[in-house]
């Protein structure tokens, strides 16, 4: 694909929430309406594909945006399935971007968690289908190559044909098809059997009671054996930098600090990559958000956000509907 360079004259024009750079040197203004239609058009899945490549929202807004620059700056002329260029455009970014990101993240300072997306508007995020959005598939697929993770979201989340996987990704068909076989395996093996969205509501509002109280019984009544905490901080707010493991170790975990955690905590509900999950903020101010993975087993995954750089996507509106879970 051709990545052009720079033009003169760039103009802000408005597109959903961004201010995208035009160029009066890249078409007429009525073109450049329409290709500003087509674009806000694809959009919702541009990010889709991107998020869920990245698991950040603000890597997956740099994506869209860079193939923003790309669609207004090429010859529109040439483009016979506008949509497809743009998530070819946008995957191979994301590809590229997934390699580098892989080096961040081993410098990252603790537990490193997916950033939470409110998804009670769109809960899929532009998908055909919700796969790799839950934070236990995201999770998973970090363990993957970011060729092999593009193939994998393409087909299922987006229910590409390996025909255009394969020319997407700019491997053969048969590559294309190994990939999404190798990336379901891996999922199938480490993803445990989920209990209903209902379900696992009930044990995030059980638990957190329980640990706004430090009711240790109660705690370990709803952890599988094998549970595990992990607390993204980011080394930009206190935080556990290793994950606690354990039904007994988790338990008390929680019961230590929970006369000091909790004071002035408003807890609010809402749903997050698509699962239940609860906001915490203080003084109207989100400081993290936790959710639980949950088998026939009971908890079997804690996952706190706290990093603050990873929460401005699910930011407080109106007054808290929980206050004392």
């Amino acid at each position: 694909m051709e990545c052009l360079g720079h033009k003169p004259a760039p103009v802000l024009h408005p597109i959903g929430q961004y201010h995208w750079r035009m160029d009066a040197a890249s078409g007429s203004a009525a073109e450049l309406e329409t290709a500003s239609a087509v674009f806000a058009d694809v959009r919702p899945r541009l990010f889709g594909i991107a998020y869920r490549m990245l698991g950040s929202v603000s890597e997956a807004e740099d994506i869209v945006q860079e193939t923003w620059i790309r669609w207004q700056t090429y010859d529109r002329s040439t483009v016979r399935n506008a949509p497809a260029f743009l998530a070819t455009t946008a995957t191979r970014l994301a590809i590229n971007a997934g390699q580098s990101a892989r080096v961040r993240r081993e410098m990252y300072v603790g537990p490193w968690l997916p950033e939470p997306v409110d998804t009670s508007a769109d809960p899929e995020l532009g998908a055909l289908h919700g796969e790799a959005l839950e934070f236990a598939v995201l999770l998973i697929l970090e363990k993957l190559s970011p060729t092999e993770r593009a193939a994998y979201v393409l087909r299922q989340a987006f229910d590409y044909p390996y025909e255009d996987i394969a020319e997407i990704i700019q491997q053969t068909q048969t590559n294309a098809r190994q990939l999404v076989s190798r990336a379901r395996k891996r999922l199938a093996g480490e993803k445990r059997v989920a209990v209903s969205v209902g379900e696992q509501q009930r044990l995030l509002e059980a638990f957190l009671t329980a640990a706004r109280t430090g009711d240790l019984a109660a705690l370990e009544e709803l952890f599988a054996a094998d549970v595990v905490s992990y607390s993204d901080g980011g080394g930009k707010v206190r935080a556990s930098k290793f994950p606690v493991v354990g039904r007994e170790r988790v338990a008390k975990y929680y019961r230590a600090f929970a006369s000091r955690f909790w004071a002035g905590v408003d807890t609010d509900l809402f749903m997050a990559n698509g699962r239940p999950s609860a906001r915490l903020a203080r003084d109207g101010v989100v400081f993290a958000v936790v959710t639980v993975t949950a088998s026939a087993d009971g908890i079997d995954r804690l996952l706190w956000t706290m990093n603050p750089d990873k929460l401005s996507g699910v930011k407080l509106v109106g007054p808290p509907s929980v206050d004392d879970v």
